[in-house]
């Protein structure tokens, strides 16, 4: 199975078995740069799919508890070159698929062919970048979509139709839908039209969708579950990360 169907099956794999896929969110080297690999490991054995941040200076879409993160792990000199090569010496590796969330920069940097060789070395399945506009997506895309990697395009409840059904045609792995119009971390994730959305995007993409900013209770998930096969749970786990609680015992919590 190629990366990109990996993350797919995960996230169907969960509902044939009754449940809702949860997406977990560390940002990687934080709170302790030490425990990155003993983290992650615990959340790939929790989670359906694990989505790990790249921390950056200048975020768009990131509220104040995973700014306060990106800055921690910067302050400990977690790059992305580091989070590579720590996923790539994990034995056993990660028991779920491995997504990272990083902005365009550091993939600039990096450079489109050697980040897709590098993924594929280190058991990578694919990227989420939310500042990388669809319309110019097509060269990280190449690259990526050359060794089986994912590219997770992102919509919002203002995103037009014809842009919704363009960026799930565009998507691999899954469709990845912002609850909120706004950043991430909010305390409640959704107005009265929220299924609404979900099921107009639901119903164009042909890749299983995720749900997520501002999910943080169980309530929540089972809610959001009856339109979208799966949900994205990012700050109130590094929150969670935050307090020493143990990130398997808090997903549990959700479900």
């Amino acid at each position: 199975m190629i990366p990109h169907e990996r993350i797919s099956a995960a996230i169907r794999a969960a509902g044939e078995d009754g449940r809702t896929a949860l997406v977990a969110f560390m940002t990687a080297g934080y709170p302790d740069k030490a425990l990155f690999r003993t983290t992650l490991a615990e959340l790939a054995g929790a989670a359906d799919v694990v989505e790990v941040g790249v921390p950056f200076t200048d975020p768009m879409a990131d509220g104040l508890t995973i700014q306060r993160a990106s800055q921690g792990a910067i302050a400990q000199g977690v790059t992305l070159s580091w989070i590579l090569d720590e996923i790539a010496a994990m034995d056993p590796p990660p028991a779920a698929p491995v997504v990272l969330m990083s902005y365009l920069n550091p993939l600039l940097a990096m450079g489109y062919e050697r980040l897709a060789a590098r993924a594929i070395d280190s058991g990578v399945a694919g990227f989420i970048v939310p500042d990388l506009p669809l319309d110019e997506s097509g060269p990280l895309d190449a690259a990526l979509a050359a060794r089986g990697l994912a590219l997770i395009h992102l919509v919002s409840p203002v995103t037009p139709p014809e842009r919704v059904a363009a960026a799930a045609q565009a998507s691999r792995g899954f469709l990845y839908a912002v609850n909120v119009t706004g950043i991430t971390g909010g305390k409640k994730a959704a107005d009265g039209d929220l299924k609404a959305y979900l099921g107009r995007v639901v119903a164009a993409s042909p890749v299983p969708v995720c749900a997520g900013f501002g999910i943080r209770s169980a309530a929540q998930v089972a809610d959001l579950g009856q339109v979208v096969p799966g949900v994205i749970v990012g700050s109130a786990l590094v929150e969670a990360l935050e307090q020493g609680i143990s990130p398997a015992a808090f997903l549990a919590t959700l479900a």
